[in-house]
């Protein structure tokens, strides 16, 4: 249940009608993980930004191997809305439900090159023990793996964004909608 006050898109005006009518459609439509940010309108439209620069651009790393780290990421933290929706994302470049699921129960169990592992082993690592970074350098099994200076700084950044919304997502109390994977332009 969500611990806020949340503006719905049929009560939303001026700039947060703006952004809400923006999303739906570039995403086709609206996420709950937006309308928890409505009481600041502005902080959805840089949401987005960061997100489509993050998850979208130009990249050492696939789509898919950027929404594996997502599901890596919200696995460990326990957020089932983004495990939903970022493994339904993963699916659409896999088209493999089972391999999917495996990944959310046990990464180590599922058939993957050693580049996707050591990315899923970076993103739980600096996911559960991020001090430990300090220690030990967990890029260097990265650059074993054939991953360049940019790639590593994409994967940290995938990380570092899923930390980010998985922590606004179950703080805040946002709920998997209904239709989760319906609708949404990947």
């Amino acid at each position: 249940m969500v611990r806020i006050k949340v503006i719905k898109y049929e009560e939303a005006t001026g700039r947060l009608k703006e952004i809400y009518d923006e999303l739906v459609d570039k995403r086709g439509k609206l996420a709950d993980v937006h309308t928890i940010q409505s009481l600041r309108p502005e902080s959805i439209a840089k949401h987005i930004d960061l997100y489509m620069e993050i998850m979208f651009s130009k990249s050492e790393l696939s789509r898919a191997e950027r929404e594996m780290i997502a599901v890596i990421v919200s696995v460990c933290n326990k957020c089932e809305y983004c495990q939903i929706h970022h493994s339904e994302a993963l699916n659409r470049y896999w088209k493999n439900e089972q391999k999917t699921l495996l990944l959310r129960k046990d990464y180590k169990q599922v058939e993957l090159v050693e580049r996707e592992l050591r990315l899923c082993e970076f993103a739980e690592s600096i996911t559960l023990n991020p001090g430990l970074s300090k220690e030990i350098d967990e890029t260097e099994r990265l650059r074993k793996a054939g991953l360049n200076d940019n790639a590593i700084l994409d994967a940290t950044l995938v990380v570092s964004y899923f930390n980010f919304v998985n922590r606004m997502v179950l703080s805040l109390g946002v709920e998997l909608e209904k239709d989760s994977g319906t609708g949404y332009k990947y």
